[in-house]
């Protein structure tokens, strides 16, 4: 069986607590965001550690090692979101399909080793860049296709949800101490 595509609208994330993993996106601090993409990188590394890391629990359900190279591509895919709102004027969003990006990347066939190291590289990257922002650069804005509205500010929580959503869907943990 395939994996079901998520077609859900998480844009909600950045206005209220998410009921499963426990974050409370709008009362994080954006200064806390680069800080909390590395911590959750890190936490990856021993998900991915595991043995059986690239077999599902169900059919229907991603593995761990799905889930990391999803948290490692939606990295990638934000920084350069996040480049754009702080170059160019209101840009859109290309679409991205990350249940095609799985299946054509093979995740499932991925070599551990290599995710960890590449997320790790991502998170960094988008931490440094998310460093670099001040002033009235947080309130740049952008849009997706799909006419979702961010500015730099509230795309960085809804960033941040996604990393802590998906690690939570491999360890079943909610935060300890949820932002808010």
């Amino acid at each position: 069986m395939a994996i079901v595509p998520d077609t859900k609208n998480w844009t909600w994330v950045i206005e209220r607590r998410c009921p499963e993993c426990g974050l409370y996106a709008p009362g994080l601090p954006r200064e806390a965001v680069p800080a909390m993409v590395r911590i959750n990188a890190a936490a990856w590394q021993e998900v991915l550690a595991e043995d059986g890391v690239a077999e599902r629990p169900a059919e229907d359900v991603w593995s761990p090692l799905e889930y990391g190279c999803h948290v490692r591509d939606v990295l990638r895919i934000f920084d350069k979101r996040l480049e754009l709102m702080l170059t160019a004027d209101d840009p859109e969003f290309e679409n991205w399909d990350q249940d095609a990006t799985a299946v054509e990347d093979d995740y499932q066939g991925q070599d551990p080793p290599t995710v960890i190291e590449d997320l790790l590289a991502a998170a960094d990257q988008i931490a440094s860049r998310f460093e670099t922002v001040s002033g009235d650069q947080w309130q740049r804005p952008a849009s997706r296709s799909d006419g979702a509205r961010f500015t730099v500010e509230s795309f960085a929580r809804y960033l941040v949800h996604d990393p802590v959503h998906h690690l939570y869907d491999v360890t079943g943990v909610p935060l300890a101490e949820p932002a808010g």
